[in-house]
């Protein structure tokens, strides 16, 4: 959390320190006025500047959540670019302006003391609400780049605590403080950190489709840098710096801190700022005329009441809960009655099963099919409720009874730019070619693993154990290559790659057979002998498979399913040791796993391409990167153990393929079979 604090306790100190200067200076000059009377008339302002400035975090909050994620991304990135050119002004305004800021909000305040109250709040609010709302901005931006950590949030409550310690005692005379220095330094450390910010902004709105060229990588050191490692985490927390950076981040990030750094520097070799402008002061003596008598509570109570309705107004507006206003029949003969056409925006379509089966219902483009939302299994006689958002384009309900036909009502029309996201259904037909493709692989797999695995079973008859091991190897990836068929081949998975998992006898029980109980032999001294028979029921099992493959029931939607659970087993089982029987191999039957895995995309790409065409190449980048991690530990013949793997490199191989796993876990729910279709 450390790593991910600093910027945030920077940022906190520095304007922290600015707006409690401020507050000092005012205080000050009202005391020697002998106005003390009126200090409450700053804090109201302070308050005030302090509750605007919340209000401000609250909007950002609550507009980003109420967005999806390529929104989210590309509203991100726009607010950290703002907070960017933020906190570049406040550095050169402060360098340029420190040495007269007193002198100026002297005789701002001797001014506001002739007129009325009202004046010295707003002169006290405007002081402190810059810097608040620069604050709000650059930690709403650092929070997002931590991944929501407590990190940020920590270090600028740290740095704001510092800054009211040294305001206090530069108030009392107890400290003294170069600020000329202090803000030159501190100057050109944000300059660095906004320079991180902007990558970071560039980067959510490449992810977000508003820039382009989100997989133009300018470099890819993800293959050899820990991401979890101490100095990883330094460089991401305190400068934005990843381990994968695109060309756009690299220029950006590059041309911001030469330019403005330059310019930082050059600005500080001038001539000395300008005077302070001393104000003689209000006159000790003149009586303060009274204002009309209220509550000392009223004022102060309004200023932080006023922002806090003011930004739920906001959020209000911009997001209002989805109106619950249509309640839509659903059942074969009357599917869609009560449904009228919406107004743009969030939408709670109240959906009542009149009918006597369980149904399926969507709310569906009806000119493409395309799907905004959709409810599974509502029962006979009752109620749930379908929030979408709906957008200029046209609507209809389809309702697929259990056992009965779909049916789709009217078509209503909204007016309106379109925008709304919907998902174009996948029927059976539409996965039977990538279905055919991917049987045809499966079949060549197989015919080769009945080879090799009588190659097996001729080493061990043989008693050539080392050729054995090699060739057991062999095998065995190959089996792993196959892994989105594993659901189709019924009971002869567990002959053939079972694992002794819940046997009372464990590695020695009769019922373990197949390619780990001949790995726990032949990495544990047994003899060919006694191994003989076990490779020859393995490799009558593997031509078994072979001539049943093709009678056997492939579910399509296996397909789009195994292209996430191949590499998720790979992570809990492989990458664990967790079926390792003595080879050592887990990392060569990752490597496998990963090869199928893009053997099934490559059938699944036209489906994909055409759903969501930014996904692709994420994961083809993902993959790549994986496969140069695995790559690293294949050493001639040999791999390494996945138990000898260093903490680093470990860690490097689970986060990437985590990651890949991630990217991934959209292809089910796009490629689902919908009845809708």
């Amino acid at each position: 959390m450390w790593d991910d604090s600093f910027p945030s306790f920077l940022i906190g100190l520095r304007e922290g320190l600015e707006a409690g200067l401020v507050v000092s200076v005012l205080v000050a000059t009202l005391v020697r006025a002998g106005a003390t009377s009126r200090l409450s008339q700053v804090w109201t302002g302070v308050l005030a500047a302090i509750a605007v400035s919340l209000s401000f975090g609250a909007v950002l909050t609550f507009t980003a959540a109420s967005l999806s994620t390529p929104a989210q991304e590309a509203f991100g990135g726009a607010l950290s670019l703002v907070a960017v050119a933020f906190v570049s002004t406040m550095v050169f305004w402060m360098r340029r302006s420190a040495r007269s800021l007193a002198g100026e909000i002297r005789e701002k305040v001797t001014e506001a003391l002739t007129m009325g109250a009202g004046v010295l709040i707003l002169t006290s609010f405007l002081a402190v609400g810059r810097e608040g709302l620069e604050t709000a901005l650059f930690l709403w931006t650092t929070v997002r780049a931590a991944d929501e950590s407590a990190g940020p949030l920590t270090g600028a409550g740290a740095g704001l605590l510092l800054a009211a310690f040294l305001c206090w005692g530069l108030y009392r005379r107890v400290l003294r403080i170069d600020l000329t220095r202090f803000f030159a330094v501190t100057g050109a450390v944000l300059i660095v950190i906004a320079a991180g910010v902007l990558g970071y902004g560039l980067r959510d709105l490449q992810e977000g489709a508003v820039l382009p060229d989100g997989t133009a990588y300018a470099f890819d050191l993800s293959g050899s840098v820990d991401a979890g490692s101490w100095y990883a985490a330094l460089l991401q927390g305190v400068l934005n710096l990843t381990p994968a950076m695109t060309w756009l981040q690299v220029i950006g990030y590059a041309g911001y801190l030469a330019v403005v750094m330059t310019l930082f520097v050059r600005g500080g070799r001038g001539g000395p700022g300008a005077p302070s402008r001393e104000s003689a002061g209000a006159p000790a003596g003149r009586p303060l005329t009274p204002g009309p008598t209220r509550p000392r509570w009223l004022v102060p109570a309004a200023v932080v009441a006023v922002p806090a309705l003011l930004a739920g107004l906001v959020v209000a507006l911009a997001h209002p809960e989805p109106a619950a206003g249509q309640t839509v029949a659903v059942s074969a003969t009357d599917c869609g009655r009560g449904f009228t056409a919406p107004e743009p925006g969030r939408r709670d379509f109240r959906m009542h099963n009149t009918g006597n089966q369980t149904s399926e219902v969507y709310l569906i483009d009806p000119s493409s099919n395309a799907v905004y939302g959709e409810i599974e299994g509502l029962a006979p006689g009752t109620t749930r409720d379908l929030v979408a958002t709906v957008a200029g384009g046209t609507y209809a309900w389809r309702c697929v009874p259990a056992d009965g036909k779909a049916v789709t009502s009217k078509t209503v029309r909204v007016g309106g730019a379109a925008g709304a996201h919907a998902v174009v259904p996948v029927s059976e037909q539409d996965l039977a070619a990538p279905l055919r493709a991917y049987k045809a692989y499966v079949n060549r797999g197989l015919a080769t693993l009945v080879t090799q695995t009588r190659e097996l079973s001729g080493d061990i008859r043989a008693g050539h154990l080392a050729a054995a091991r090699t060739d057991w190897l062999t095998a065995h990836r190959t089996y792993a290559s196959l892994g989105a068929a594993y659901g189709t081949f019924e009971d002869f998975d567990q002959k053939i790659d079972g694992r002794p998992d819940g046997l009372p006898g464990g590695v020695h029980d009769t019922r373990f057979t197949g390619f780990h109980r001949i790995e726990y032999g032949l990495w544990h001294g047994e003899s060919a002998a006694r191994l003989r028979g076990l490779a020859q029921r393995l490799a009558d099992d593997t031509a078994g498979l072979r001539e049943a493959f093709p009678h056997q029931d492939f579910d399509p939607s296996d397909l789009p399913l195994r292209a996430h659970e191949i590499l998720e087993n790979t992570l809990q089982f492989e990458l664990t040791g967790d079926t390792d029987q003595g080879s050592g191999t887990g990392l060569a039957t990752a490597d496998a796993n990963l090869a199928g895995t893009r053997e099934l995309l490559a059938v699944l790409r036209p489906l994909l391409t055409s759903r969501a065409p930014k996904l692709l190449p994420t994961v083809d980048a993902d993959i790549a990167r994986v496969q140069k991690l695995l790559d690293s530990a294949h050493h001639g013949a040999g791999w390494t153990p996945v138990d000898r793997l260093d903490p680093a490199t470990k860690a490097r191989i689970d986060g990437t393929t985590g990651q890949l796993l991630e990217d991934l876990s959209p292809v089910p729910d796009l490629l689902e079979i919908r009845k809708s279709a």
